[in-house]
């Protein structure tokens, strides 16, 4: 499948069924900022180097600060031949806004 693109809203139900994989391409200070716990930690630069890293056993959704780096990292995994990749709308950001407002915005 191709490329696409999710709300957190309708990624939250996906993340908390464990129907995907969560993958934050954020740096590892952004992390210590906000974080969402049980994510794949690969920083978008290493991602070419480690995409092997990555389980295929389910689709994986990949998180940034604000949806740009993780559209970018999407696009790979799906060229990569990853079944289904999709970049979360808005990031972590969004993330905050409206889902968790307890988590820091930076």
């Amino acid at each position: 499948m191709t490329m696409h693109l999710i709300s957190v809203t309708d990624v939250k139900p996906l993340l908390d069924s464990r129907a995907v994989h969560l993958l934050d391409v954020r740096l590892p200070e952004e992390l210590e900022e906000a974080a969402l716990a049980g994510a794949l930690h690969v920083p978008l630069h290493e991602l070419p180097g480690r995409h092997g890293e990555l389980p295929r056993d389910k689709p994986i959704a990949v998180l940034c600060h604000h949806g740009v780096r993780s559209q970018t990292a999407a696009r790979f995994l799906d060229q990569a031949g990853f079944v289904d990749a999709m970049s979360i709308e808005g990031g972590i950001d969004a993330w905050s806004l409206a889902i968790d407002p307890t988590l820091p915005r930076y």
